[in-house]
């Protein structure tokens, strides 16, 4: 009969524990026949990042950056606090094992089972158990929940996926700081190109100005044309200016990255206008799955997110809890080690499961649940703006190529503008305006140029991270 009632008993805690069913409607992404390189090249992505930069000493700072910068260091504490709970989440489902000592003393009410018995018991020849029991021990105390739904396995697989999550936030740091190093770099190359170009400009415009001057003494002019042009001087003045602590700040935000304190920093004079190489070809979409580190990130978490919902499901299943100890007890410390007279031993199991008031087990069914779901969608997000990134950045390499050609055939013209403007200007064919005119657009042109130059350089970088590079 005892049989029998355990038998039911059991079968009523398994058919009560078993944990609900929730599906998720998660719309799949179809990856896209954007590109492809032919087998024999090797693609943009799996160029390294010393390799894919052939300024050296953009190398250095890049270098720099990856071994000192701050973000990067927090980063990499992520990933041992992640390692650690992988290690935790391992430790939890093997048996814990501890030394136990203690020492106590009790007392049993004279009118109890305990105190009675005591009083007529000789705990040794001619003497009784004491009033005031002494109690002494030290031994080996164990426990294991067994794994019976697999709960435990769930969380040791969740906590791997999320080390391996926080690896790949590491590699992101990486590639966004690759990056942000190479536009910093960029962007202070071209501001020193602008600063050398507007310098030419201040000679050329102080020489016209002092030939206005000398004009106008000779009465060929009028105050008018030198108060205008001496405005044009000032205004390119205020550029200059402005240029140089602009130059300040980038150096700045290039020292912040490479974690150190503001210093100059020594760049090429060409750094901007030497020749670059066309980028290599793009591999198959499906590299880009594999190689940004975003996305990889967003799978692992995704993959831990399951992980959580099985261990959350597991929850409304029995556990299994085995108890034990060995050790020497007594209640006087000259007899602890005695053996086997003072050896102790316990062992003990219990079956649990949840039969009322599981609403905490639900809610967290329910939040694991919804958080998978989140992650899938975190997952499609990080797809889709994964290709919409490569998309731009192939549309801007294709198009600034040609934006280059126009803006140097444009300065080309200017240039001889300007020569042209001033031979007639000399000859009385030309008003000071038209030389004023010429000037101001040559200037802005030349600017322009500089600009186009810059972002000719950046796109080939964004490029470069958009596919997954830069962290290798």
């Amino acid at each position: 009969m005892v049989r029998k009632n355990l038998v039911a008993a059991m079968g009523i805690l398994l058919s009560s524990s078993c944990a609900p069913s929730r599906t998720a409607d998660v719309r799949k992404v179809k990856l896209p026949d954007a590109y492809a390189a032919a087998p024999d090249q090797h693609p943009l992505e799996s160029i390294p990042w010393k390799d894919y930069f052939q300024d050296p000493q953009l190398v250095e700072l890049v270098t720099l950056a990856v071994k000192y910068n701050y973000d990067l260091r927090i980063a990499l504490q992520r990933i041992e606090v992640a390692r650690a709970g992988v290690r935790r989440a391992t430790g939890a489902w093997v048996p814990q094992v501890g030394l136990a000592t203690g020492v106590g003393v009790r007392k049993f009410g004279l009118y109890t089972m305990d105190g009675a018995g005591n009083a007529a018991t000789e705990i040794r020849p001619g003497q009784t158990v004491p009033v005031h029991l002494p109690d002494f021990y030290v031994g080996l105390q164990a426990s294991w929940e067994v794994n019976l739904a697999g709960r435990m396995r769930h969380l040791q697989e969740s906590a791997k996926a999320r080390y391996l999550a926080t690896v790949e936030g590491a590699n992101l740091v990486i590639t966004s700081l690759v990056a942000d190093v190479a536009v910093a770099y960029y962007e202070l190359a071209a501001v020193d190109r602008s600063l050398e170009v507007v310098r030419q400009t201040l000679v050329r415009q102080e020489e016209v100005l002092e030939a206005m001057r000398v004009q106008k003494a000779a009465g060929l002019t009028n105050e008018l044309a030198v108060q205008q042009f001496a405005g044009q001087l000032a205004d390119t003045r205020a550029l200059q200016a402005r240029l140089k602590q602009q130059s300040r700040t980038i150096e700045n935000q290039l020292n912040l990255l490479v974690g150190r304190l503001p210093q100059f920093i020594t760049r090429p004079e060409d750094a901007l206008t030497r020749d670059m190489e066309d980028p290599a070809p793009l591999g198959v979409p499906s590299d880009l799955l594999r190689n940004r580190p975003d996305i990889r990130a967003a799978e692992h978490r995704m993959r831990a997110a399951g992980w959580d919902v099985k261990a959350a499901r597991a929850a409304f299943y029995p556990s299994i809890r085995i108890t034990s100890g060995v050790g020497y007890q007594a209640f006087n410390p000259k007899f602890l080690f005695a053996t086997p007279a003072s050896i102790a031993y316990s062992v003990a199991g219990g079956l649990v499961a949840p039969l009322v008031n599981r609403s905490a087990i639900n809610a967290e069914f329910d939040s694991a649940s919804a958080l998978q779901v989140q992650a899938m969608y975190e997952y499609q997000s990080a797809v889709l703006e994964g290709f919409i990134d490569v998309a731009s950045s192939l549309a801007t390499v294709e198009q600034v190529n040609e934006i280059v050609e126009h803006r140097t055939a444009q300065l080309d013209a200017l240039g001889e503008s300007i020569a042209t403007a001033d031979l007639l200007f000399e000859a009385g064919q030309a008003s000071y305006l038209e030389v004023l005119t010429a000037q101001q657009k040559a200037l802005a042109a030349e600017l322009e140029l500089i600009e186009a130059l810059k972002v000719q350089r950046l796109s080939r970088l964004l490029l470069y991270k958009a596919v997954g590079g830069g962290w290798r």
